[in-house]
């Protein structure tokens, strides 16, 4: 495949290219016995949450108009396994991160299975090999392995050891993967010790972001992305959320995203309340460690002010506060933003919907949009959100926003 090219300094700039992964064989691994410990609330009918997510891509493949838009994790992985040196720095890594499992006794029957064994593996925990090792269900959960930031990709340092191994993948597709070798220079690890997940990362502009500081990202992991994109980017600000180290809001980006430039889908009690003193921005002050510090009494203040312009701020779930807390939990704040104004989310919250089509958006399925462009190519204009089903892939507790790792998008003229 062609190079690949980094590129996010908007959550809203149209989309150009961005890593999936359609659920496959681990989903069928996950039993209810282990179900829990895995971090997913439910079993997935696996037939029907691949027809959803597929449905999800082919919108994505529609709007970016070009192959290779859409980049599934599992191919990359494969691909990469298929140097030596990929496939020893994934086992080496898993045996680190794996000191329980005692998986060094196997180190070199791993460095000597196939890369189609050892990518099999990798998802599953399945090998020739006499090993048990858990599934990876939550990896089409792309958003969490890590962040595109301008022309950098953060790499995530998963909070559970359900996870771990994710963080591992895509550490070895972004240096191994020869689609990857020209950005060898862009991409930041964080120190050990610290806790960051991609879900906790929005790019507001080319130069502020924002960070949750969840029960997946830890104040420590903050500051450190915080000092890198200050060290290596024209990052100039990071916006600071303080949540409840609450399942419920694991991430940032379950209680709040945008749907275009001066719009956001939130979660009220989380984002829009005057008094909850959980907002703060840290500004580049001469260098990385060198930062100034400004507390705000809400989001919207703090993004009015380095945005440089108003923004509206859109409950998910209405105005009724047990419709806000009922499609908060089915995703209703997890949109994902296509292009400005153009949006996807899961078809069950309707009262979303609702609050988007009073904000002067056309609601359309997602067939409904593949039809309509199926002989033209899309191009950008009126706002839309597109409804799609997702009644098996939201039993998994994440969203559009939650299943994409963009990283490229581009801006338009």
């Amino acid at each position: 495949m062609r190079p690949v090219s980094f590129g996010v300094r908007s959550e809203t700039d149209r989309l150009e290219q961005v890593i999936v992964h359609t659920p496959g064989a681990e989903m069928d691994m996950v039993s209810p016995l282990d179900r829990e410990a895995l971090l997913f609330e439910d079993i997935l009918f696996l037939s029907h949450a691949r027809k959803e997510h597929e449905l999800m891509c082919a919108v994505f493949e529609k709007v970016i108009g070009r192959e290779e838009g859409v980049l599934q994790i599992r191919t990359l992985l494969l691909e990469a396994f298929h140097e030596e040196t990929a496939r020893f720095s994934f086992v080496e890594q898993l045996c680190e991160a794996s000191q329980g499992a005692n998986l060094r006794a196997f180190e070199g029957d791993l460095k000597r299975l196939t890369p189609e064994e050892l990518c099999h593996f990798a998802l599953t925990g399945v090998s020739p090999l006499d090993i048990e090792a858990r599934p990876v269900p939550n990896l089409m959960f792309m958003r969490d392995l890590a962040a595109v930031v301008g022309d950098h990709i953060v790499l995530s340092h998963a909070a559970t050891s359900a996870r771990a191994r994710e963080s591992i993948i895509i550490d070895v597709v972004v240096h191994h993967h020869p689609a990857f070798s020209a950005w060898e220079d862009k991409i930041i690890k964080l120190p050990r010790g610290v806790t960051f997940e991609g879900g906790d990362l929005l790019v507001a502009s080319s130069d502020t972001v924002i960070i949750g500081n969840s029960e997946r990202t830890s104040f420590g992991g903050l500051i450190s992305v915080a000092r890198a994109l200050f060290e290596k980017t024209e990052v100039q600000h990071v916006i600071m959320v303080s949540m409840p180290q609450e399942r419920s809001c694991m991430h940032l980006d379950t209680v709040f995203t945008f749907a275009a430039p001066d719009e956001c889908v939130v979660f009220p009690p989380l984002i829009d309340q005057k008094g909850l003193n959980n907002v703060a921005t840290f500004s580049r002050n001469g260098g990385p460690d060198r930062m100034a510090t400004r507390m705000w009494d809400t989001l919207q203040q703090a993004l009015e002010h380095h945005l440089g312009h108003p923004m509206s701020f859109l409950p998910c779930g209405g105005a009724d506060p047990l419709g806000q807390r009922r499609e908060q939990w089915t995703d209703g704040a997890n949109l994902f933003a296509v292009a400005p104004g153009v949006v996807l989310g899961y078809d069950r919250n309707e009262k979303t919907f609702a609050g988007m089509a009073d904000k002067g958006y056309r609601i359309v399925t997602a067939e409904g949009f593949l039809s309509f462009y199926e002989s033209s190519t899309f191009e950008p204009g009126e706002k839309m959100a597109i409804k799609l089903d997702g009644y098996e892939l939201s039993r998994g507790r994440g969203g559009p926003r939650c299943m994409t790792m963009p990283i490229c998008r581009r801006t338009e003229s």
